[in-house]
């Protein structure tokens, strides 16, 4: 079996079958599940054959910081899930940002980037890369002017996730990257919480795809890992910033992520039910101020979501009343769902934004992020819809 993404075979078949043989390479040994290659480096055959591997005269691999068949196996599915000619994986969805970031972005540049972003994203262009000379404007996700307003003549990147964390606000891409590229300006998307399964950004115009393959890629909370995905010319870039600096996948949790993509689409979909009927239920208690979640006809962007996207997802937020004492109060009060900042597990998870993930962020970013004391995001995992109802009445419970 070809690993070749761009074989014609795999031009024709569907989504489901991508994602479980995508990549695949089979070794003499004839093994029908992708192999595992725990090793730091390969041998060569001679001198002249260790120096053309490194001379890249000769494709194949050299050393598993930036050559591992296991990691290959991985970065040729999710490439080809995704419509992109290439990725590159990396050690965590932070470190393919910051990759991303040093391949294309030099001292005295500019980017603009959403304000509803994850809060180390924030962190790190507004703080850390900073520090080396590159300046960040932050906008509103769907406030097309404002990203307008906000282009100077060293702007570099766009940069964005939708939806959002953990407002849910839906960017429309098309409309962005058609903006961007009017300026020469990169446009690169999170698509964390909507993963190929459900939202294609490159096939909207976005120029590099970010991933946190800690989350839904993998599915089960199990291990860390990141990647970037895009056009052959632009990921060579990325690729050579992991392979000179090493933030990379390690071939275990590559291995684990393919387990996972085998079912990535079963599974968003699963996520995106239950979300939405958890958001249809908790827009009818009364100690909610306001449910944050894409699928519902009442969110601001909800016709562009249903267009941009295959479901809305598995991550909801919601305000409830009595600011942060409130809301830790509900989250105390649940049994089931596990209290963590990570999402994309089949267990739901539940977390207080204000102080966990956007925790680092100034009291003013906060606001205009609205990221308010009240608000509590949910990942919706995979257990019955009702358990996950009975849990929320137990927060509400022990607000009073």
């Amino acid at each position: 079996m070809s690993p070749e993404v761009n074989d014609d075979v795999w031009a024709e078949v569907a989504f489901d079958t991508l994602a479980v043989r995508a990549g695949c390479a089979r070794t003499n040994e004839g093994e029908h599940s992708e192999a595992l290659f725990l090793t730091s480096s390969f041998v060569f055959d001679s001198a002249a054959h260790a120096a053309a591997r490194f001379g890249g005269t000769e494709a194949g691999n050299i050393y598993s910081r930036f050559t591992n068949p296991t990691v290959r196996t991985f970065e040729q599915r999710l490439a080809a899930l995704e419509g992109g000619e290439r990725a590159v994986a990396t050690s965590s969805g932070m470190a393919a940002i910051l990759a991303t970031a040093l391949a294309f972005l030099s001292a005295g540049d500019h980017v603009v980037c959403s304000r509803a972003v994850f809060g180390t994203t924030n962190v790190l262009f507004e703080k850390y890369l900073k520090k080396f000379g590159v300046t960040t404007t932050f906008v509103s996700l769907t406030d097309l002017e404002e990203w307008r307003v906000a282009i100077q003549p060293t702007t570099k990147l766009f940069f964005l996730e939708t939806p959002s964390n953990p407002i849910c606000e839906v960017a429309d891409i098309a409309v962005l990257a058609n903006l961007a590229h009017q300026h020469g300006i990169l446009l690169a998307v999170d698509n964390c919480f909507c993963t190929p399964a459900l939202q294609k950004p490159l096939a909207l115009g976005a120029d590099l795809i970010i991933h946190s393959a800690t989350k839904y890629l993998d599915g089960q909370g199990r291990a860390l890992g990141g990647a970037v995905v895009g056009s052959h010319k632009l990921v060579e870039e990325v690729y050579g910033v992991v392979r000179t600096c090493g933030p990379t996948m390690s071939a275990f949790n590559a291995w684990i992520f393919l387990k996972g993509l085998e079912t990535l689409r079963l599974r968003m979909e699963a996520h995106s039910a239950s979300a939405l009927a958890l958001a249809e239920w908790l827009v009818k208690q009364p100690q909610v101020e306001q449910v944050n979640y894409s699928g519902l006809p009442s969110h601001p962007q909800h016709q562009l979501a249903a267009k941009q996207q295959r479901a809305f997802g598995g991550v909801l937020s919601f305000v409830v009343k009595g600011e942060r004492e409130g809301a830790w109060r509900f989250i105390d009060g649940t049994k089931i769902m596990s209290i963590t900042a990570n999402l994309g597990d089949a267990k739901t998870t539940i977390t207080h934004p204000a102080s966990t993930t956007h925790g680092r962020l100034s009291p003013e970013a906060k606001t205009a992020a609205s990221i308010s004391e009240g608000l509590i995001r949910i990942a919706v995992g995979l257990e019955d819809i009702n358990d996950l109802k009975a849990d929320c009445l137990r927060g509400f419970a022990n607000m009073r």
